[in-house]
């Protein structure tokens, strides 16, 4: 697995997260003068977008994000994008959380999917760059944020070798291999099949640096070309025109990582199959253990207290909701699949550090967000990070 995956992984789901979260802001948003205290108007979706796109391009926590490490795991990562989308007065429930995930990974999982070659990935993250930049253009400080991890990008990512960024893309694959998750966007434009599964298409561009298949060419052993043999293909091919700018600036050629909310279209998530059969036995495990509740409590306690996120200041925060209605959320809520759940309890470990191994069976089968060793050299823990943001 390459070292250098997480900080593309995390800036493009980020971008995909800012994508969904303005779209729905924009469709919920009522005019200033005619909205309630508790409904959103579009000073408050600017506030939001400022607010978490500041928290994502903190300069400290770029500099941990760039520093060789491996991936997270699904859910430590989850965890990260939940703490950053409740970085302003915004508030989604478990639901609405689950959905922006879902959204999210499987929009960059199709764009992984379809890069022509693998360093193409790079412009899919300028892409969404970009994006971002339109989004904070009238805050000039923030922009300034997000021009360094801009630059910090191109710095790092621009003189790595095509076998290096094959290694990041296999990686990436590796990531989303068992994600499956329906959207009604891809399954509306016949580029995800009703299993989940994307279809690839077999005509179109080919990669930068490369011909259009069709010719066989054979050389002699001195490097001459001897003889020339064409065959017919199944696809319809072209070459590029150009090689998409990989500057601060510029025409990235490819389309991947744009805004595909841009236009007006329901943004929802429907279950695979699988997950579907697996919705009934969900039911059953939506009540918590009161036992394991309290096991939990009593080894947080001895383990240093649990993390408890609370809205900054006085303010209560505003409702975000991704579903079209209330009820629509709370049926997620419920049928949602067991292993597709992302819930995770994390607990502070720094206190009474002996403690730990005698409390193993209290941990059992419980799923518990622990803090990386401090002996792993892989910088801080960019979850306990980012509670300082």
């Amino acid at each position: 697995m390459s070292a250098r995956t997480l900080p593309l992984l995390f800036l493009n789901l980020g971008g995909e997260m800012l994508y969904i979260l303005d779209q729905r802001l924009r469709a919920q948003s009522i005019p200033g003068e005619k909205a309630r205290k508790d409904e959103w108007t579009d000073v408050d979706r600017k506030r939001v977008m400022n607010d978490i796109i500041t928290t994502m391009f903190n300069k400290k926590f770029m500099e941990e994000l760039f520093k060789l490490q491996d991936l997270y795991s699904k859910k430590a990562l989850r965890t990260v994008y939940d703490r950053l989308a409740h970085a302003s007065i915004m508030r989604l429930n478990q639901a609405s959380m689950d959905k922006l995930y879902d959204l999210m990974t499987m929009a960059f999982k199709y764009q992984v999917l379809l890069c022509p070659r693998p360093k193409d990935i790079l412009l899919v993250t300028f892409n969404h760059l970009d994006a971002i930049k339109d989004f904070v253009r009238d805050s000039p400080g923030i922009l300034n944020q997000v021009d360094e991890t801009f630059r910090q990008l191109i710095e790092t990512y621009s003189c790595l070798s095509a076998g290096e960024f094959q290694l990041i893309r296999q990686t990436l694959l590796i990531f989303f291999q068992d994600m499956h998750i329906r959207v009604s966007i891809f399954l509306k434009d016949k580029v995800q099949n009703s299993n989940g599964r994307f279809v690839l298409p077999i005509s179109g561009p080919v990669p930068w640096g490369t011909e259009v298949p069709g010719l066989i060419r054979m050389f002699n052993r001195n490097g001459d070309e001897v003889k020339r043999t064409e065959f017919t293909t199944d696809g319809n091919y072209v070459a590029p025109q150009r090689e998409g700018s990989f500057d601060l600036y510029g025409d990235r050629v490819l389309k991947l990582g744009t805004n595909m909310y841009s236009v007006s279209r329901p943004v929802e998530t429907h279950m695979s199959g699988s997950s579907k059969n697996l919705a009934s036995h969900a039911k059953e495990n939506i009540a918590p253990n009161p036992l394991a509740k309290e096991e939990l409590n009593f080894l947080a306690r001895l383990l240093g207290g649990l993390e408890i996120e609370k809205p900054g200041g006085s303010e209560t925060g505003f409702r975000l909701n991704l579903f079209t209605t209330d009820e629509e959320e709370e049926h997620a809520a419920l049928t949602r699949p067991e292993e597709l759940s992302y819930k995770v309890i994390n607990i502070e470990a720094t206190q009474e550090p002996g403690r730990r191994a005698e409390l193993s069976r209290i941990l059992g089968e419980l799923e518990v967000a622990e803090p990386r060793p401090a002996s792993s050299g892989k910088g801080e823990d960019l979850l306990a990070l980012m509670d300082g943001l």
